[in-house]
């Protein structure tokens, strides 16, 4: 399958991405229609989440936050983590879950994640089984460029677009790591 090469998205992410899918797509019943890569590379200003037709090559672009402690408000990544409480991005291969639901404090729509690798396991366990409760959301701090505490915050506007293309898809978060 090709991708525009228009499309701008790191050529690195894109190699280390459908090797991955093509390794595990079965394995871990990933969405055999849908892709996306966050290229933290980038900057905040920026339409830095790809979401990958995988049937036309076509590619989506949004808006994407990252997390406090990552780097500055327009900026792009400089630190991101795995660890509970740390307010950073985190990076690595994740699956997006298929249920939809809505935060209890700030009633923001969600998408759930889950870690598939070593270093990011336990992002999506409960923070009471240790792990670090990181989710794919609507925020409307992200139209100003503002920042998430970790999670992977998109426009409200652009829920309609992006949730339904994303459930059970692979998710890459790509920091230059």
């Amino acid at each position: 399958m090709k991708v525009k090469r228009s499309s701008n998205v790191s050529q690195v992410a894109l190699a280390r991405t459908f090797s991955y899918y093509e390794r595990n797509r079965y394995k871990k019943h990933l969405s055999p229609d849908y892709l996306a890569i966050a290229d933290y590379t980038k900057q905040a200003t920026q339409k830095r989440l790809y979401i990958i037709n995988l049937h036309t090559g076509k590619i989506y672009r949004h808006l994407l936050a990252h997390g406090k402690k990552s780097g500055s408000r327009y900026g792009r990544v400089w630190r991101s983590s795995n660890v509970k409480n740390s307010y950073m991005t985190p990076y690595g291969f994740f699956k997006i879950g298929s249920r939809e639901g809505r935060t209890y404090k700030k009633r923001h729509k969600y998408l759930s994640v889950q870690g598939l690798q070593r270093s990011n396991r336990k992002v999506g366990w409960s923070t009471k089984r240790g792990g670090r409760d990181i989710l794919l959301h609507t925020a409307n701090y992200v139209n100003w460029q503002g920042r998430s505490y970790g999670c992977f915050a998109i426009r409200p506007q652009d829920k309609w677009k992006v949730f339904p293309k994303l459930k059970r898809a692979l998710f890459y978060s790509y920091t230059g790591r």
